[in-house]
């Protein structure tokens, strides 16, 4: 049954257009709002071992091991290589802590309040009446509308809950709205990456004021560094520097945003920027350039990132756990550990990429055979809901995935895989068929309409060949873009048309896809990563890298060697 709810968003710029405000300070201001109703749906790390011939390389096989155990976060699975270092108590992390409570130096827990359930609260989104009756019971009435708020951002409400109550203002008030409710539906929609809804809220706030409180700027850059309107980030950057000293959490998402769109000068000089300014960049930040140069064979960024190293031990800054498994990762990504040389990264550059997104959007759809199962009208559907929706960072094959753990309820492991991936703030399209949505034991409906509220979904018809759709959906979002699955897309290489297309889908792939590492029901899911250099011969002049098969070793032609010979020149 469709839900009737606000169109917050598009339906308050042509009001607004004739009703600008051009104050200095929204902090009491109040905007118009026209109301309307619409329905809202939205939403391997291969190891090598470079050996000399006929002898295993036993270190690389030992990091293979230590590589899988380190993401447990249990004490006995750690890694060995990951030893402990025995200091005296007084320097040690945690010490001042265990101190300070000892000497019974906690804080005072009588003057924090006592955790209460949100009653008030609802499940679904309500009309005007039911909202009535709710703040009916509520003690103190003038509070109601903000207090409500503020309980739907501390449990994470679902957005369309929260547009009803924004619905029920706007009717009850002739269109008046205050600011503090639209920054708290703000953060709801940047907490849930709703980019969508960011940018429109986004546009309404450029409209209707000159400046915004840190708050509101800190949310707005946030939201849309995701978006096709990332640099727009910063002018916001911009405006805040009028006022104030942009925060570290301005600069660093800024950084990421720049970072997510390959635009790695522009996020160093946004780097040096920051520290000119004695501004000192939080982990997320020095995390964001090792995690994207796994891989990548620069010179001249890898003598950055040793810049920052350097500024850590000047500082004497001690990384955090995830930023040291991003360094650690860094070094151990596509460099032989024989020679330490690079190998050549198996990223597509951008000619590549483009004649291969035009090779394969062109046939995947149209499509031969195998897609005959999908109708014309579904194809469609698809084209028109992809062009909607913002670019994607993973897409999931719902089907597939949770096929893998047959004696797991399915709602429940794909309910798992999207939050852990949202959490990072990442744009996730969930594909899979209609019949998931009908509710069955292996189906729950409300383990699936929580995967709603976190991801964009499309549900295909149940006949329909979903393989194109997860392919269409990844390159069509970006070189960036991954997608999880346990399909080998053999059928999708076999069917391309030559064999330079052939070698770069399968560059691609191996590049992009995600597969399951271990997976437990509630726990951490751990995910291979993805290959990053590229499996051929290889020479760069003075050396040569030689993939090999071992003896009695039987590979098939969707697979990779995993041993490699290592030769130099001697000089």
């Amino acid at each position: 049954m469709m839900t009737l709810l606000l169109s917050l968003c598009r339906s308050l710029q042509m009001l607004w257009k004739n009703r600008l405000y051009q104050g200095p300070s929204p902090r009491n201001q109040t905007f118009s709002v026209l109301y309307s109703y619409f329905h809202f749906s939205k939403k391997e790390q291969r190891y090598f071992s470079l050996t000399l011939p006929f002898l295993q390389n036993t270190k690389a096989t030992k990091l293979l091991i230590s590589k899988a155990i380190s993401s447990s976060n249990s004490g006995k699975n750690r890694s060995k290589q990951e030893s402990s270092v025995s200091l005296h108590p007084l320097f040690s992390a945690g010490t001042a802590k265990k101190k300070s409570e000892m000497f019974g130096y906690k804080k005072d827990q009588q003057n924090c309040l006592p955790f209460s359930s949100p009653v008030l609260l609802p499940k679904n989104p309500l009309n005007s009446e039911e909202w009535e009756k709710v703040k009916e019971n509520f003690e103190q009435k003038d509070i109601f509308e903000n207090w409500m708020m503020t309980q739907m951002i501390k449990y994470n409400c679902s957005i369309d809950i929260a547009k009803s109550l924004l619905s029920w203002i706007a009717k009850k008030n002739n269109g008046i709205v205050g600011y503090k409710l639209l920054v708290g539906y703000l953060t709801l929609c940047v907490s849930q990456s709703h980019t969508t809804e960011v940018v429109d809220v986004y546009e309404i706030m450029k409209t209707r004021y000159r400046t915004l409180e840190p708050e509101g700027y800190t949310l707005l850059i946030r939201g849309l560094i995701h978006s096709d309107r990332w640099r727009e980030t910063l002018s916001l950057l911009e405006d805040i520097k009028k006022v104030m000293s942009p925060s570290k959490k301005n600069y660093g998402d800024c950084i990421k945003g720049a970072l997510l769109h390959q635009e790695v000068n522009l996020a160093w000089n946004l780097y040096l920027e920051m520290l000119n300014h004695r501004i000192i960049p939080n982990w997320e930040t020095f995390q964001a350039f090792f995690d994207f140069a796994k891989g990548v064979n620069n010179n001249q960024f890898e003598g950055r990132l040793l810049d920052i190293l350097l500024y850590l031990r000047h500082n004497q800054m001690y990384p955090t756990e995830p930023f040291a498994q991003s360094i650690k990762a860094w070094f151990e990504s596509g460099r032989c550990s024989a020679c330490e040389r690079m190998l050549e990264s198996n990223q597509l550059n951008s000619e590549e990429y483009e004649f291969l997104k035009q090779r394969v959007l062109k046939d995947v759809l149209d499509g031969g055979d195998q897609y005959r199962k999908t109708t014309p009208k579904e194809i469609h559907r698809f084209e028109n809901f992809i062009k909607s929706c913002p670019p994607f960072d993973i897409v999931i094959d719902a089907l597939n995935v949770t096929k893998m753990f047959p004696r797991i309820r399915q709602s429940q492991t794909l309910l798992d895989v999207v939050s852990q991936i949202t959490k990072q703030n990442l744009q996730v399209l969930v594909l899979g068929r209609k019949h998931m949505l009908k509710g069955s034991s292996r189906w729950q409906k409300n383990e699936m309409a929580a995967v709603q509220n976190m991801a964009y979904c499309f549900f295909a018809d149940n006949v329909s060949e979903d393989d194109a759709f997860l392919l269409y959906a990844t390159l069509h979002s970006g070189n960036h873009c991954r997608f999880l699955t346990r399909d080998l897309m053999r059928d999708h290489k076999a069917c391309l048309p030559d064999d330079k297309t052939r070698h770069l889908f399968f560059r691609w792939q191996q590049g992009h896809q995600l597969v399951f590492l271990n997976y437990y029901p509630g726990k951490k899911i751990v995910f291979q990563s993805v290959l990053t250099y590229n499996t051929v011969v290889q020479t760069t002049g003075d050396s040569w890298h030689i993939p090999y098969d071992e003896n009695m070793v039987e590979r098939y032609s969707y697979e990779v060697p995993t041993k490699w010979l290592c030769l130099q020149q001697k000089n």
